[in-house]
C-alpha cells in the first residue's frame, strides 16, 4: 500500500510540471492574446506619454480621442467593405464596426497639449503632463 501511495504522489507530480509547461509555453510572446482593438504601444519621455495605435482602413475623420485625467479614450468606425454585386465572402477575418479603446496613461494629462497625427494606418499621440500633476520641489526651512 505504501508503495502504492508513492506511485501516485509520483504520477501527481509528473502530471504537474506537465501542466507548468504547458501553461508556461501559453504564456510565451508568441501565444499572447491582444489586449483589445486597436493595439498599442505606449512609453513616457520625461513629462509626455507617446502613443501609437493601429488602425489600418480607418480615416481620420472616423477616429475619436479624449482625454480626462489619466485616461485616453479612443473610438471609432471601421467601415464595412462594399462587395461587388454577386460577390460573397469567403474568408472575413478583419472586423467592421464602432470600436472604443480606453487606457491608463502614467499620470494626468493635460487636454489642450494633446497632439495626434495619422500616417499609413498607424495613429499618434503626443500627451503632456498637467501641470498640477507635475511633482514640486518643497524646500525645507529652518525652524
Amino acid at each position: 500500500m505504501f508503495r502504492n501511495f508513492n506511485s501516485v504522489y509520483s504520477e501527481m507530480e509528473k502530471m504537474q510540471r506537465e501542466m507548468d509547461r504547458m501553461f508556461r509555453r501559453l504564456s510565451a510572446p508568441g501565444f499572447r492574446v491582444a489586449a483589445g482593438f486597436p493595439a498599442i504601444n505606449t512609453w513616457v519621455d520625461g513629462d509626455k506619454v507617446l502613443m501609437t495605435a493601429e488602425l489600418p482602413g480607418i480615416e481620420r475623420g472616423d477616429i475619436e480621442l479624449s482625454v480626462e485625467g489619466d485616461m485616453l479614450t479612443i473610438s471609432g468606425e471601421r467601415k464595412a467593405l462594399e462587395l461587388p454585386e454577386g460577390a460573397r465572402y469567403h474568408r472575413q477575418e478583419r472586423g467592421c464596426g464602432k470600436f472604443t479603446r480606453v487606457t491608463q496613461l502614467p499620470y494626468q494629462i493635460d487636454p489642450k497639449k494633446v497632439e495626434a497625427r495619422m500616417h499609413d494606418g498607424i495613429l499618434e499621440i503626443k500627451l503632456e503632463r498637467a501641470e498640477a500633476d507635475k511633482p514640486r520641489k518643497i524646500k525645507v526651512i529652518e525652524g
